[in-house]
């Protein structure tokens, strides 16, 4: 929490055109979001833009939701300031294009080939109503407290950076979010996602650009920095070795966590199935491996220049306590950029924060619909309608839950980047296995799921010195086994029953030859990315 003096002292540097800057923003997506949701007659045209929406749009929006407010705060203070911290923060990207070729290959034909709203319909098709239910109520509650989470860490993050109590600045990133999601539905999301981006790659630049010139130039910048910042790779297992970013962790455990988070997990497949052809839905994600790197790279930069500017300016080391390092960039902003600038950036932030939770609820309200409400409503019941007041119910859900997360434990926030990785695995498998194994059926899938994700919990409370990554791994290879060792004790579906919704290697062929070209490009990109990290390496030693 803030101090009233610390807010005082912001709102004196605060100027009225920062303020003119961000109320602006916050109004234009508001009124963007009205004209795009013009025309809406049906769920189609609300939760996937009527399958209609450019690849270049669905690829940046799938991007803008990774980045939030945390991210642009967070990654700079890990490589700048936060112990066992530095340039390894770029291992959480080195799986991400080996990751999107499983996706391209083995799961979105299907998707798109079904035309699903929610990627869970699949699941019904293929094994049962029960499965389907399962998987997206574990969707439903690990998304919506992980996104309450989110905006809580993000509204103190903006708070100490506008000088605004944090139930304000709650309300500010709830209320605006909600609003020009309900209106616009997929389409606003997509296209003020895009916007979102642009404004927070200017933010980044803003940065670095004041950040060097602070510094005195890139050649200063690396006489500043301690080169133990500068190694990129941590060599260590994550398996009780004691590895805080272990990269072994990081590559394997990291290409389930991918897969499964682009490839089964709605907020990110249901973009995907707005694209206008399976074709365009593959280029988004193709964009998404190539270009997640080189933004991670300049958050990487970023810390490494203001980093450097914090260690050259006594006035900045004295305004960052030792124990919150996430200062440093609201920190630096305040006290070195101009009026108006500080403005945009600040809008940015607020725009990362916005993009996160705009995607969580039109991917709440879709699961929600599809999967529990739309067979127990009538269609004289208006499903438009009924999908807009789901997207206002889980809006107004989240944003409470955010003013709740202020009074639980410390651990907790810390805990709920964990979640995903107890389930990532067992719902990867779960896909995985129906669309490869003839024989899965869901009387082995449901206690498969519930193996895999017991084990990760075991794993979490009982053996703190495996590193969280690798749960994404043992998850999917427990819920894999024993969902096929069950379902061959008892009867396989017949294969006229499944038919149409396990992958037909012969087809599969013929169509993907023609990506041949694109899969192996990102297989080099990969090997492109470690030899990058290498040579960091080498040059830090």
């Amino acid at each position: 929490m803030t101090t009233p003096l610390f807010q005082q002292q912001v709102l004196s540097l605060m100027t009225a055109l920062d303020w003119i800057v961000i109320v602006t923003y916050s109004a234009g997506m508001i009124g963007f979001s009205v004209y795009l949701g013009r025309g809406q007659s049906s769920q189609e045209d609300y939760f996937v833009g009527g399958r209609n929406l450019p690849w270049w749009a669905v690829g940046i929006s799938t991007m803008a939701t990774q980045t939030s407010a945390i991210s642009f705060i967070s990654i700079p203070a890990f490589v700048a300031l936060k112990t066992d911290g530095g340039l390894t923060w770029l291992q959480y990207e080195l799986a991400v294009p080996l990751a999107m070729i499983v996706v391209m290959v083995f799961l979105i034909p299907f998707f798109r080939r079904l035309q699903l709203v929610s990627v869970y319909g699949y699941l019904e098709r293929r094994f049962s109503p029960s499965v389907r239910y399962l998987v997206s109520f574990v969707f439903l509650i690990s998304r919506a407290v992980g996104t309450g989470v989110g905006v809580y860490a993000s509204a103190i993050v903006l708070s100490v950076c506008l000088g605004t109590p944090l139930w304000l600045t709650i309300l500010i990133i709830g209320v605006v979010t909600i609003i020009y999601d309900t209106l616009g539905g997929m389409t606003a999301v997509v296209y003020s996602d895009v916007i979102q981006m642009a404004i927070l790659l200017s933010g980044i630049g803003l940065c670095i650009f004041y950040a060097v010139d602070i510094a005195g130039g890139f050649k200063s910048i690396l006489h500043t920095i301690p080169p133990g910042r500068l190694r990129a790779i941590d060599p260590s297992t994550g398996l009780g070795d004691g590895g805080a970013a272990p990269f072994w962790a990081f590559l394997i455990g990291g290409f389930f966590l991918y897969t499964s988070y682009y490839g089964t997990d709605q907020s990110q497949v249901q973009r995907e199935l707005s694209a206008r052809t399976t074709d365009e839905t593959k280029k988004s994600l193709v964009f998404n491996g190539i270009a997640r790197f080189p933004l991670t790279v300049l958050y990487v930069l970023m810390g490494i220049t203001v980093g450097a500017a914090f260690q050259l300016s006594p006035e900045l080391r004295a305004s960052v306590p030792y124990d919150k390092p996430d200062y440093l960039i609201p920190q630096f902003i305040l006290l070195n950029l101009p009026a108006g600038v500080r403005g945009l950036i600040f809008a940015a932030m607020l725009a990362a924060a916005m993009s996160s939770l705009d995607s969580a609820l039109n991917s709440l309200s879709a699961a929600t619909m599809r999967d529990f409400l739309d067979r127990r409503i009538t269609q004289t019941s208006s499903p438009l309608l009924w999908s807009k007041l789901t997207t206002v119910a889980w809006g107004i859900a989240i944003t409470c839950f955010a003013f709740l997360v202020g009074h639980m434990s410390e651990t907790v926030i810390e805990a709920i980047n964990k979640i995903g990785s107890v389930s990532f695995g067992p719902i990867l498998a779960t896909f995985l296995v129906g669309v490869l194994s003839k024989k899965a059926n869901s009387q082995g899938i449901i206690p498969g799921i519930v193996a895999g994700v017991a084990l990760n919990l075991f794993l979490w409370l009982g053996f703190e010195d495996i590193h969280w990554m690798w749960w994404n791994l043992f998850g999917f290879l427990m819920t894999s086994v024993v969902a096929l060792v069950v379902s061959a004790i008892i009867t396989s579906p017949q294969p006229e029953d499944v038919g149409e919704y396990v992958l037909n290697w012969n087809a599969i062929l013929k169509e993907e030859r023609r990506w041949m070209v694109t899969y192996a490009l990102l297989i080099f990109y990969f090997l492109l990315m470690l030899s990058f990290m290498l040579l960091v390496q080498r040059l830090a030693q």
